[in-house]
């Protein structure tokens, strides 16, 4: 049987409580293998709760911090050290090693890199990458959209996968109440506040779940809080049940974000409950988004406040429909399944 060790990052468990959709990913994906045949094991925080056989004696970032507040800015790198002790010592039990985390892994893997695959779920256009990419050309790498993979050079481009999840954790739902939703980290990037403004200009209320950004808490206090009211109502973090009956409830998904997103797990969430995305044209926007099918994809606020005039139009069976065709575990899984064969056969 093909033995594949999925290493997720220790920042939240697997899967996580609320957000975390690196940690989602990585369950998702390893349920998935372990449904097509394959010997997965999870190396992950030890607050994970997941029917995958798991490896790791320390808990994640995230229960540290709530256990005991901010912790020193060390901790994070120590838990990495701790995990791929864990992993140097296991290494001889593996046929493919996949790595979600950041970059010591490539370090540790020496001449076993060939023989591993490493997802990179960040942007990939900034120093840190250029120079991790650059010191490790024989790392193979996955990206998660091709608006990502530009960002990676040739040499260790070993193909692209775009996310998928269980296709039976979200319901479709055909029959959505009055709001339009946001879901997503408070902060600069996401844009909640442009949310807000646009659908306060369509004369929809919105709801919005998420966390607030610990790098950038100022951003929900000045930007967004003053825009709360009773049309627009913040839900705070939301578990998978709540994010279901959120999305599932909306007349649509407003993603208006303002960087280069490698994916945006969000979209396909809503997608699975049949609820259309508004989203802007930036990063992997236009791959998962099928204007005129799933959603519409725009350039300003404008054009989000006319796509939301036109939402109605759109057949939330079909976009279900798109979803089960296009973004589901089990796909991601054969995906990376033949890139590990394929790294194997090399």
């Amino acid at each position: 049987m093909f033995r594949v060790a999925q290493v997720a990052p220790n920042i939240f468990p697997v899967p996580p409580l609320h957000h975390g959709g690196t940690e989602r990913i990585v369950h998702d994906l390893s349920m998935a293998l372990r449904g097509i045949g394959v010997d997965v094991t999870l190396f992950a925080s030890s607050d994970s709760v997941t029917e995958i056989s798991r490896i790791g004696d320390h808990p994640s970032l995230d229960a540290l911090e709530r256990r005991y507040g901010r912790v020193a800015p060390g901790v994070p790198a120590a838990l990495d050290a701790l995990q791929l002790e864990a992993l140097r010592l296991r290494l001889p039990e593996f046929d493919i090693v996949h790595a979600h985390g950041e970059f010591a892994h490539a370090a540790l893997l020496g001449e076993r890199r060939r023989r591993s695959l490493t997802t990179v779920h960040w942007r990939v256009d900034e120093l840190d990458r250029a120079l991790f990419f650059a010191g490790f050309p024989d790392l193979p790498v996955a990206a998660i959209s091709a608006a990502q993979e530009a960002g990676i050079p040739p040499a260790n481009r070993a193909g692209i996968v775009h996310h998928g999840i269980a296709a039976d954790r979200y319901a479709l739902r055909c029959e959505p109440d009055g709001h339009v939703a946001f879901v997503g980290r408070m902060t600069d990037q996401k844009r909640p506040d442009i949310a807000i403004r646009v659908a306060r200009a369509a004369g929809i209320p919105i709801r919005l779940g998420g966390t607030i950004d610990v790098g950038n808490p100022d951003y929900f206090e000045q930007r967004v809080q003053p825009l709360l009211g009773p049309d627009a109502t913040y839900l705070g973090p939301i578990d998978d049940t709540a994010k279901g009956a959120l999305l599932g409830g909306a007349r649509a998904l407003l993603f208006p974000i303002d960087w280069p997103e490698p994916f945006g797990l969000v979209m396909i969430e809503a997608m699975a409950c049949g609820t259309p995305v508004i989203a802007w044209n930036r990063g992997s926007v236009p791959e998962i988004v099928e204007d005129g099918v799933t959603g519409f994809v725009v350039t300003s606020e404008d054009e989000a406040v006319e796509a939301l005039a036109r939402i109605g139009q759109l057949d939330r069976r079909q976009v279900r429909r798109r979803f089960e065709e296009r973004f589901t575990a089990e796909r991601m899984a054969r995906d990376y399944l033949a890139i590990y064969q394929r790294l194997l056969a090399a």
